[in-house]
């Protein structure tokens, strides 16, 4: 798939980028992509979820009144889960909610979300470019000029060189930055627009292919 180069001010430079196809062209696999994008929402999870057992309740163990004769359901304790303050039956407890994939399966989950974003044409590429100081009124220009304001938009760079393009984004809501090695399928697939630039696409040819 070829496509035709954008600088930041979105024009064309005549030049034009190969999107491979072993990485941009494949049939999507959608369970890939499930089990991916659940194992990245499931890894942000903190999981310190607590609630109190009757064991570690606070309060006394003595019985409250006689077994039987009182006309009344039979109570151990205060803490019972029954009582307003007991504790909590089969509470949540503290968690790691991670879990492991294999690495081909993520590398095709990745290449299965850009493979759909590439076959809905929300792919563009940007020559790789830095800005000279860290503005947010550059990045907004940019994407005026991109006609990408009102898209979620995720931008790919080639790496940390780009550091003023990723603090001038920061402010924006619709807008992140990413390096090829922070790339994630529920970032691809969460997003309206791709924008790659020359060097974030040659790298994910060389880390995905």
């Amino acid at each position: 798939m070829e496509v035709n180069v954008l600088n930041v001010s979105g024009k064309e430079t005549g030049a034009k980028v190969q999107l491979p196809e072993s990485v941009f062209g494949i049939e999507p696999n959608d369970h890939a992509i499930y089990l991916d994008v659940k194992q990245f929402l499931a890894n942000q999870r903190q999981g310190t979820h607590k609630a109190k057992q009757r064991n570690e309740i606070a309060g006394s163990t003595r019985k409250l009144y006689k077994q039987k004769g009182t006309g009344g359901a039979r109570a151990g304790s205060v803490k019972s889960p029954l009582f307003n303050g007991g504790g909590r039956v089969f509470g949540p407890q503290p968690r790691d909610y991670s879990f492991k994939l294999n690495k081909k399966l993520k590398s095709l989950a990745r290449k299965s979300a850009l493979s759909y974003k590439a076959k809905d044409n929300n792919i563009l590429v940007l020559e790789d470019f830095n800005f000279d100081t860290i503005k947010t009124k550059n990045y907004i220009k940019m994407q005026a000029d991109l006609n990408v304001t009102n898209d979620k938009t995720l931008l790919v760079i080639a790496g940390a060189e780009n550091n003023n393009v990723y603090l001038s984004s920061r402010n924006l809501k619709k807008t992140k930055v990413i390096s090829v090695e922070q790339l994630n399928t529920y970032d691809v697939l969460n997003a309206g627009k791709l924008l790659l630039t020359t060097g974030a696409v040659k790298t994910l040819e060389e880390a995905l292919a």
